[in-house]
């Protein structure tokens, strides 16, 4: 083989190699706005509450409306279709790259080399935010990394990564877990008095969720912005139940990894992909983006949050609504996230 055949083999080998690497990711990326030159890293892999759907039409509307590049990654099947809760999630080296973390994960275990750069974000102190189940975001793992886990018992990192992290954790007998029946009672969620001109509640009113609430006992750093009221019907502007008290749905902190740099983080209980109908919940999810960053100066509390391209939420279950679809599918602005389901 000649010099000239060698290259040309391989210039198309690092071709193929970059195509299959794009592949398995989608990205946004907006012409104009305060979010120019910075990037948002989405995260997507739960099993029950359409992160997968969340996540990227977020995406759609920080990029578009806001000027950022979003990258989002998905947990996948080993044939690159997404696989909601899945452990392979491909593309974690743009997290070297990113400017804020946006996580919608739960009880994934990913390899010792993908949490080597999750850790390294962390420790430079990257903003961070975490929708729901992200509060037991790994669960799992093992070796070296294991104290990222949910139920992490080190002295030092009681409650893994969503505890030491995001503020709290899964753990039903401390007071962090289901209240309410889910899937039976939506959630109406309301700002702390005092509260109201903390800029990740600018411009925020009502707040309807349809994913079922969840009690919580953040850190003591923690600064409460929003609580829940459970309903007694999923119905928008149901009555809440008065034997169930209000509990904290939304707050922000700073958290400093194993003695790196300080970051910001935001975290609520909600954020189910059918959760984010509501204005207010998504307008308080897009605000607290931008305070993570500590670009509070571009949150308008008339700012266009409109969905960009159709928006197909499907509600929440552990049974997936997608079994073929590819991140490459929803490319662009204008394709449904995500297709519908097929009929059986």
């Amino acid at each position: 083989m000649t010099a000239r055949h060698i290259f040309t083999a391989t210039a198309s080998f690092f071709i193929l190699c970059a195509q299959a690497t794009a592949a398995d990711r989608v990205v946004y990326k907006g012409d104009a706005g305060p979010g120019q030159g910075k990037h948002i890293l989405f995260i997507a892999s739960d099993h029950e509450y359409r992160g997968e759907e969340t996540c990227p039409s977020i995406a759609r509307i920080m990029a578009k409306r806001y000027g950022f590049k979003c990258t989002v990654l998905f947990g996948q099947t080993e044939a690159g279709l997404i696989k909601p809760g899945s452990s392979l999630i491909p593309g974690i080296e743009e997290i070297e790259k990113a400017d804020m973390l946006f996580l919608f994960l739960r009880f994934v275990h990913p390899e010792d080399a993908w949490m080597e750069k999750f850790e390294g974000y962390l420790k430079r102190g990257g903003p961070v935010i975490g929708l729901r189940t992200t509060t037991h975001a790994f669960n799992g793992l093992k070796g070296k990394y294991a104290y990222h886990n949910y139920n992490g018992g080190d002295d030092d990192f009681v409650g893994g990564f969503g505890r030491q992290v995001l503020g709290e954790t899964w753990n039903p007998g401390l007071g962090a877990g289901h209240y309410g029946r889910n899937h039976k009672f939506a959630t109406a969620m309301h700002t702390v008095p005092g509260q109201n001109e903390h800029p990740v509640m600018r411009g925020v009113k009502e707040m309807h969720a349809m994913a079922g609430a969840y009690s919580a006992r953040p850190m003591p750093n923690s600064t409460i912005l929003a609580t829940n009221r459970v309903l007694q019907s999923m119905e928008v502007g149901a009555k809440p139940l008065e034997d169930k008290a209000p509990q904290p749905a939304a707050w922000v902190r700073t958290y400093r990894f194993k003695g790196g740099e300080e970051g910001r983080a935001f975290c609520s209980t909600q954020g189910a992909s059918e959760d984010i109908l509501s204005e207010g919940v998504r307008r308080m999810i897009i605000n607290a983006t931008l305070w993570c960053m500590k670009m509070e100066d571009s949150i308008k509390a008339d700012a266009d949050i409109s969905f960009v391209g159709p928006y197909n939420p499907t509600t929440f279950s552990f049974k997936p609504s997608i079994t073929d679809a590819k991140p490459g599918d929803i490319e662009g602005w204008d394709t449904p996230i995500l297709k519908p389901a097929k009929e059986e």
